[in-house]
């Protein structure tokens, strides 16, 4: 039979979820008692956050104990500890060792775009290469949730591997890639919602070992939906490379996007006009497929400059190479993504 003095007993071991004493230090065991005639037991315990879900995790892992104990209910309410008691016991602050930490002397890079299909994850991909051809230590985070792409783009076929609790990046072309594509099968589609993306992106973030970089490139989806809004919120600084294509509606959308990162304090580097014209190789005639003036009017709109324009055309196709959106270093547009990775290395 379940007695108040087995259920106090296992409550004295048990710590507190954020300051990692156990309950009989912190004294936060406020009531306990038990109803032997409906087997139901009521606990009272103060912690030192409440409302989290570090509480609800504890809820969930004392329910179960003390049904263990032989309880048919359980009753759990949670109150805040004094002050005093907090800040006696509260741990100090971990140095945080990630990417994200005061220590880290990364630069971040968001790629953006209004609206899908201007060609902002093959931006993002080339640059980060030009990048890395210039001797530069880089990575990528695909934070395209919905729409991950990078890992395909890069002829990426390895999946990262942990080494204790971290994750090891993929590597191809000098740069190191993390994505949302490693961790489903068979591109299914993603359906998770909310929290369970923030945790993946967080993941991304603090949980992969990336190493000394001197930039980290950000894919971000497309438009102003709650996943860019959360990665704007967690990288502490960041310059920002807006994508469009010449056609006005493109750029008219595009500035939405401009104007998210200027709400969240984060600098505009420049437009890149993608696929800004075809140019004939019977002729050389350049077309302007998509129309003209697109990246000058966003560029005025968010008051900065055009840093490149690209034109419609392939990658060379190699035999021994499967990289379906990588320009080689002598293509005209690898040639182009040089000279942006340059500009942007001087505005650093």
């Amino acid at each position: 039979m379940i007695t108040e003095q087995s259920v106090m007993e296992l409550l004295e071991t048990m710590k507190d979820p954020f300051l990692h004493k156990t309950f009989k230090e912190t004294e936060g065991i406020e009531d306990v008692s038990v109803k032997t005639d409906k087997n139901h037991v009521s606990v009272k315990l103060a912690i030192a956050k409440t409302n989290t879900a570090e509480q609800m995790q504890l809820q969930q892992e004392l329910v179960g104990k003390i049904k263990q104990l032989g309880a048919a209910t359980v009753g759990l309410r949670f109150t805040q500890l004094p002050d005093e008691v907090i800040e006696k016991y509260q741990p100090a602050e971990e140095k945080d060792t990630s990417i994200l930490g005061k220590n880290s002397k990364t630069n971040f890079l968001a790629i953006a775009s209004g609206k899908g299909g201007v060609g902002k994850s093959t931006v993002t991909v080339n640059i980060a290469v030009a990048l890395a051809r210039l001797g530069k230590k880089v990575g990528i985070i695909d934070a395209d949730i919905y729409g991950f792409s990078v890992p395909d783009m890069m002829g990426v076929e390895e999946r990262p591997k942990l080494n204790g609790n971290k994750i090891i990046p993929v590597e191809r072309f000098g740069v190191k890639v993390m994505s949302m594509g490693f961790f489903v099968e068979d591109n299914s589609p993603v359906i998770w919602r909310g929290p369970r993306l923030g945790k993946m992106l967080t993941s991304f973030f603090k949980e992969v070992e990336w190493g000394e970089l001197d930039f980290l490139l950000l894919d971000l989806p497309p438009g102003t939906g709650d996943v860019a809004l959360d990665v704007h919120n967690m990288i502490p600084s960041s310059k920002e490379l807006i994508v469009t294509t010449p056609h006005p509606t493109a750029a008219f959308v595009a500035a939405r996007a401009g104007q998210m990162a200027i709400n969240t304090d984060h600098e505009i580097l420049g437009i890149l006009e993608n696929m800004a014209y075809f140019q004939s190789q019977v002729t050389g005639e350049k077309e302007y497929v998509f129309g003209k003036g697109g990246g000058d009017k966003l560029a005025e709109t968010l008051e900065t400059k055009v840093i490149g324009r690209l034109s419609l055309q392939q990658p060379y196709q190699e035999k021994d190479v499967f990289a379906p959106s990588i320009y080689q270093e002598d293509h005209p547009n690898g040639k182009e993504y040089i000279e942006v990775a340059k500009q942007i290395i001087k505005q650093f």
